[in-house]
């Protein structure tokens, strides 16, 4: 707890405290926001105290910070006020968000109330883990917080303050706190401001060019006309690569071979091409195109699908797929840019694996792999975990090695069952095709199940599995492709599969009843 009690120089007075709550995720700088704004309420002599209670990770829960903060009665200059250390729900004049969700969040607890509440809050998404780790797409709906904010707030400021951020090489405290003087909720100068931030004395440049976009920015905001309310930003439109060749012969012969399928297919199968290959070789992306080949063309809609679906399932997560990624050059070089990292610093990453016997085993030739998986006393040794840091020599070199395992792919465990699974499923579409190509459809995007690494994979796996036995037993029933659909849809929300067992055995009592 920060508290501080000043003395005042000025007549300023009022009634009750202001209260501020702010929700931040860490590295967004909310404790600096949080010290800015203590700042400068004891800059004009105000009383001000400030509490937080962090969260209990990066991105589970974000850190909800509180201040309160009262000018002192000038009839009475000798007494001190008793500050509250928690917000209580309606009583609080300002909120601010780091990010949309954490705006939505303070909105669910009912530190947003439309008598009295500025809720300020960033438009960008950082996402959550719950929002990374869901079966398909869990990210949450954006507008739906757009349209509660409109609701329940007062006067709502939202922008893209990460991308104002960016843009002034700062973060999006300096924004949020430019936000804050545009707002005109506190009774304090712009200049009252800027001193604040250069009496900091760190990134002062960088935090004043922050703190003047953001505060022109909700300036002009809140110059629009109130009926209009701000709207989540457009989808993003997906845009595939070009079917081109690249100057590589084998890469090229492909490119030849992709170009006689049907023309409205090029964009995603040159994706679906690129991915394939990036992940083994170019003979894999081969294998890529003899699975597209054998599909029946005149279902433009299924083979749209497969070509996406099939890369996805032919370039799984493995942990050679792990350690390839975490140590090529691109992502080094990604990190230092989004922990703003100079020149001068050192930059140092821990990796922290969790590995299953599974995992470890699957790097094996299948007899060998299937004799170690049932080992419990590897099980236990390999389940402590590891934590190694990649910018340092002897654990990139274990993780590189283990990437150039790549050649060997092919003969392992892990590789020999993906491939079971994809052709069973591959043989199902085509079956299905001939007679009902709205089911193998459905079919195929029920391969949205699988995905992820270790537990997640193994989770969803066993959910496409019972979606595949249902769809055996639906098939010649003219609302198959529904039926697969809905059992879709419900896996895809349902974390544990209780529910999807229950729509199963709705599938079920189908049957009993005919």
């Amino acid at each position: 707890m920060n508290v501080s009690l000043a003395p005042s120089s000025i007549g300023l007075s009022q009634a009750r405290p202001i209260t501020v709550a702010v929700l931040a995720m860490g590295g967004q700088g909310g404790g600096v926001l949080v010290d800015w704004i203590v700042a400068l309420a004891e800059r004009r002599g105000w009383f001000a105290q400030s509490t937080s209670v962090p969260g209990v990770a990066q991105r589970t829960g974000a850190t909800i910070y509180y201040i309160e903060m009262i000018a002192p009665d000038a009839g009475k200059p000798g007494r001190h006020p008793v500050l509250s250390l928690m917000p209580a729900p309606g009583k609080v004049d300002i909120v601010i968000g780091a990010e949309l969700m954490e705006a939505g969040r303070a909105i669910l607890r009912g530190l947003v109330s439309p008598d009295r509440t500025l809720l300020i809050g960033s438009s960008h998404r950082s996402l959550a883990v719950i929002e990374k780790t869901a079966p398909g797409d869990g990210t949450a709906d954006a507008a739906q917080v757009f349209d509660a904010a409109n609701v329940a707030a007062n006067r709502f400021i939202a922008f893209d303050m990460a991308e104002i951020a960016d843009a002034t090489g700062s973060v999006v405290s300096a924004v949020l706190f430019g936000a804050l003087a545009g707002s005109g909720a506190l009774p304090f100068t712009t200049e009252d401001f800027e001193a604040t931030i250069r009496a900091a004395g760190i990134g002062v440049d960088a935090s004043l060019r922050a703190f003047t976009a953001g505060r022109e920015r909700a300036v002009a905001e809140l110059k629009q006309d109130p009926k209009i309310k701000p709207a989540a930003k457009p989808p993003l439109v997906k845009r595939f690569p070009r079917l081109e060749p690249i100057g590589h012969a084998g890469y090229d012969a492909l490119v030849g071979r992709a170009r006689l399928l049907p023309e409205e297919l090029h964009g995603i199968i040159a994706a679906g091409l690129q991915r394939v290959v990036d992940f083994q070789d170019v003979a894999y992306g081969g294998e890529y195109l003899d699975q597209l080949e054998a599909m029946p063309r005149d279902a433009t809609g299924l083979l749209h699908s497969f070509a996406k679906y099939l890369a996805v399932a032919m370039a799984y997560d493995d942990v050679i797929r792990v350690a390839d990624l975490k140590t090529r050059a691109g992502r080094f070089d990604r990190v230092r840019r989004e922990v703003r990292a100079g020149d001068e610093q050192v930059l140092a990453i821990t990796e922290f694996f969790h590995p299953r016997i599974e995992e470890m085993a699957g790097l094996l030739p299948p007899r060998l792999g299937e004799k170690v998986e049932r080992s419990e006393r590897l099980a236990r040794l390999i389940d402590r975990g590891r934590k190694l840091r990649t910018t340092a020599p002897s654990s990139f070199l274990l993780l590189y090695c283990v990437a150039g395992l790549r050649r060997f792919r092919r003969g392992t465990l892990r590789h020999a069952r993906e491939m079971r699974h994809l052709d069973d499923w591959a043989q199902r579409l085509r079956k299905f095709a001939a007679n009902d190509p709205a089911l193998a459809t459905a079919v195929c995007e029920a391969r949205r199940l699988v995905g992820g690494y270790s537990d997640t994979h193994s989770r969803g796996e066993s959910k496409f599995d019972k979606v595949m036995q249902a769809s055996e037993r639906l098939a010649g029933r003219p609302d198959a492709a529904e039926w697969v659909q809905r059992l879709i849809k419900v896996a895809l929300k349902d974390a544990d599969g209780t529910e999807l067992d229950g729509a199963l055995r709705t599938v079920e009592t189908l049957f009993e009843d005919a």
